[in-house]
């Protein structure tokens, strides 16, 4: 790996164990056992490394949240999108942990970030869409991109939510799970009662990854039956 990609994914691992506002460069530095002026050779300072951290989050959010076609709608495909949203929040938590700071300290990440939020809205909606067409929801056209809207503000600010009304303020695997049972939650309230069933079984597998933590290789087979 380049120097400028260690430090890319360095700082991304420091931020979110230590919160971004506690590294400084010179963390980074110490951290990948270089000398602070051969990361400025790369980086003109936290700010630039945040951007480039950006790239990652945009294309992360572009692969996860594409629109399915001509796949059956089944448990699997329904898993790949909420499995995308966790591992967005838990791969750049820290982003959602001090988002406002850093999107007020930088207008060229502002504008990015509003960017990348609407066109992950636009294609949301479309999944939404396709999945009434599919007779999976039950919803009136005009609702579903104000259902997307709703599912992308609670997932964009349950971190926040939780650090502002809990004891203990750590980001967790499992309290980022019980944001997305939340948003699943809303979603399975729109369900037909022909894929009721489904999301049951979806709520099912997330408690339970909510209970232990850990991620072992879903057997979409043995959830269905």
């Amino acid at each position: 790996m380049k120097t400028r990609d260690k430090i890319i994914h360095a700082s991304l691992k420091l931020f979110n164990e230590r919160g971004e506002r506690n590294i400084t460069t010179n963390h980074i530095a110490a951290y990948l056992n270089i000398s602070p002026g051969n990361l400025y050779y790369h980086f003109r300072n936290k700010e630039d490394i945040i951007s480039s951290i950006f790239l990652l989050y945009e294309a992360h959010l572009d692969s996860g949240f594409q629109p399915y076609m001509g796949q059956e709608v089944n448990l699997e495909l329904l898993v790949g999108y909420f499995d995308t949203m966790f591992e967005t929040l838990w791969e750049f938590r820290f982003m959602y942990d001090n988002l406002t700071d850093i999107l007020t300290r930088d207008e060229a990440v502002l504008k990015r970030y509003q960017h990348t939020q609407q066109q992950a809205l636009t294609r949301s909606s479309h999944i939404l869409s396709k999945l009434r067409q599919d007779g999976v929801l039950a919803i009136e056209q005009e609702q579903i991109t104000p259902l997307a809207d709703t599912m992308r503000m609670i997932a964009c600010f349950w971190i926040g939510y939780k650090q502002t009304h809990s004891i203990n303020a750590t980001i967790t695997k499992a309290s980022l799970y019980e944001g997305l049972l939340r948003v699943l939650m809303i979603f399975k309230a729109h369900a037909t009662p022909e894929s009721q069933g489904t999301f049951t079984r979806l709520e099912q597998h997330y408690q339970a990854m909510a209970n232990t933590c850990f991620m072992p290789s879903l057997d979409v087979h043995s959830l269905a039956s």
